[in-house]
């Protein structure tokens, strides 16, 4: 079984308004990404994802459409961001795991959490700390892990670069998830897209903790950087730690799957070192959800 751990929740149920589709060039180097999209175009560039985990992102507290620009999208569905997450998930539940985003300044933060875990049946929660403008290690985030630890509700944060011109770069740095680690030594962790550029600093940090992992979203697209990334991780014995990951819609399951076969292709014919391919297979086929606690 394949189970993708990353990946965003589409605006529109029905098609998409041609006037409404945002093109964004920013995302990737190689092509533009398309960042609205419909229930059907994302199950359909899923596969052969058989599990995918979604959520969008409370890029403001209070009511949030959750857009991948971190704008507010147009959306044909009703409610905040976790209600559209919750309804996607809701109609597939063979194929999505629904997570939360919360923002720890919505001072209902907390009792939102309640919410999509009781009455929205969503699983785990979302965090960008750059996106959403906010320290991760501020008494209001501390809450929000303190709830998810007690719950057993996996967090998810962004780590690492983006191309938002107003998302402060410092708030995803890995290292701070080694002291978030070191206060909720059982909460689960996923550190996003290993990290990059800080694929090292992402490393040290899954190897010395035992419930944070690292997934691999959003890397291949940058051939040598992924190599490099990949390389790192299994010096650091890590390789075990990473979890398969797309990042729909900046990337798909199917090219995630292909690339990880092909990381080693950017040395042959040199004497540079490959990852071991039955390591590559293994984060394919991980179990995550168990390590997650989700099965």
């Amino acid at each position: 079984m394949i189970v993708d751990v990353h990946s965003h929740t589409p605006q529109y149920r029905g098609p998409v308004p041609p006037e409404r589709r945002i093109i964004n060039p920013a995302w990737r180097p190689d092509r533009a990404v398309s960042s609205v999209y419909n229930w059907d175009e994302y199950l359909a560039e899923q596969t052969p994802a058989d599990i995918t985990i979604v959520f969008g992102v409370a890029w403001h507290p209070g009511d949030s459409t959750g857009g991948v620009n971190g704008v507010d999208e147009p959306s044909d569905m009703p409610g905040n961001v976790n209600d559209k997450t919750a309804a996607f998930a809701h109609a597939y539940p063979q194929r999505l795991i629904g997570f939360m985003s919360l923002h720890p300044h919505d001072p209902r933060a907390l009792d939102e959490l309640a919410r999509c875990k009781d009455d929205l049946g969503l699983r785990g929660i979302k965090l960008g700390a750059n996106y959403q403008i906010f320290h991760p290690l501020e008494a209001r985030a501390l809450a929000i892990y303190g709830q998810a630890q007690q719950h057993g509700l996996p967090v998810l944060f962004h780590q690492g670069t983006s191309p938002v011109r107003m998302a402060p770069i410092r708030f995803a740095h890995p290292l701070l998830m080694d002291e978030v680690a070191m206060r909720y030594p059982d909460l689960k962790i996923i550190m996003a897209h290993l990290g990059h550029p800080w694929t090292v600093d992402t490393a040290v940090v899954i190897r010395k903790h035992p419930n944070v992992y690292a997934d691999i979203s959003g890397l291949f697209y940058r051939a040598f950087g992924f190599y490099e990334a990949m390389i790192k991780a299994a010096e650091w014995n890590v390789l075990d730690k990473l979890l398969f990951a797309s990042d729909y819609p900046v990337t798909t399951a199917a090219e995630t799957f292909q690339s990880l076969h092909k990381v080693n292709s950017i040395v042959e014919g040199t004497n540079l070192p490959r990852v071991p391919e039955d390591k590559l297979e293994a984060i394919i086929y991980r179990d995550s959800l168990a390590l997650l606690g989700l099965s």
